[in-house]
């Protein structure tokens, strides 16, 4: 939990920002102090910590660290399909992260990328589509191994669901838009398959989006996704922005960014864990997040070197995309 001397310190050196930016103690004195009150009768506590490990430490092979195959292990099969799910399961992994996406009909399906074009033989945004339409598509279709899996489909979230509940697999759902919809559709799962509390998480990029789940279902174990310089650089490290002044601005928003997530979003949310970009964790880092209770995973861990690293010294899960050998990086 966040101790006493963190929260004073957290808050002295919000006082001193907002003071020195406005050169107003007073009204520095009022900002703070409201910070801190919206902070405090706002924010959820955080899922009991046997519930949350029995999510975040299950079971591994051979008394290693969980490991969770991104997309369902989108290396070894076409990932977030079925065929991905039962691969991961054959292969060793403890749980798969399944990306959620909605049809132009509302159901919830399995798509990472906004349109369908990179993993199916289809063209459009998801969002266009009807179900019917997106069942059609040959989710291998674009895959290395596509002839081993051609016809492969796209599932819906609950085909997904009862697969890795079938194989008795931790999902990960990670949720990239739509709060309200995400949180409606995710809770009726949990009610349909109350299992899911003790085996799910749902997570996100957005802390509306983990705050609308706790705020829908609080008895949901939830992290928040981070990588450093997210909002000015793309995954690949190119600038966002074409132009000086607006790559400073969105540099400014990123510090900014990484300043709440470690001090003030995990808490508002009550966030069970983190999940955060490979090269951003050390073993201090993972010292860090335990003192406040709360599991540090590293993405996206794809070397034997790297998950030797993982599992030998820092001790902790990891998402790859294959169980089965070493795959092209991920940044």
């Amino acid at each position: 939990m966040l101790q006493v001397g963190d929260e004073a310190l957290y808050f002295s050196a919000v006082f001193v920002l907002v003071a020195l930016g406005t050169r107003s103690p007073a009204g520095a004195s009022l900002l703070t102090a409201f910070l801190y009150v919206f902070v405090v009768m706002f924010r959820f506590a955080p899922v009991p910590a046997d519930q949350a490990g029995r999510v975040l430490r299950p079971g591994a092979p051979s008394g290693g660290v969980p490991a969770v195959a991104l997309g369902a292990g989108g290396h070894d099969a076409p990932e977030n399909t079925l065929a991905a799910i039962r691969e991961a399961s054959r292969n060793g992994a403890t749980g798969v992260e399944l990306d959620l996406s909605w049809t132009a009909d509302g159901v919830a399906v399995l798509m990472h990328d906004e349109t369908v074009d990179r993993t199916t033989n289809g063209s459009g945004p998801v969002g266009s589509l009807q179900l019917v339409q997106v069942k059609k598509l040959d989710a291998a279709a674009r895959h290395r191994l596509k002839h081993k899996f051609s016809g492969e489909k796209v599932p819906t979230l609950q085909e997904a669901v009862e697969e890795c509940l079938r194989h008795q697999l931790t999902i990960f759902f990670d949720v990239k838009s739509q709060p309200d919809k995400a949180a409606a559709v995710l809770h009726e799962m949990y009610k349909k398959y109350p299992v899911l509390y003790n085996s799910s998480i749902v997570c996100s990029f957005e802390p509306k989006v983990i705050y609308k789940m706790r705020q829908t279902d609080a008895a949901v174990v939830t992290a928040l996704i981070h990588r450093p310089w997210r909002l000015s650089r793309f995954d690949d490290g190119t600038a966002r922005s074409l132009s000086t002044s607006g790559q400073l601005w969105l540099g400014i928003l990123d510090v900014l960014l990484d300043w709440a997530h470690h001090h003030i979003l995990w808490k508002l949310c009550g966030v069970s864990a983190i999940l955060v970009h490979k090269d951003s964790i050390s073993v201090d880092y993972v010292q860090y997040w335990a003192e406040r209770g709360v599991e540090v995973v590293g993405w996206t861990v794809n070397t034997a070197v790297e998950k030797d690293y993982y599992q030998k010294l820092l001790r902790i899960g990891y998402v790859t995309d294959s169980l089965l050998e070493d795959s092209d990086a991920r940044y």
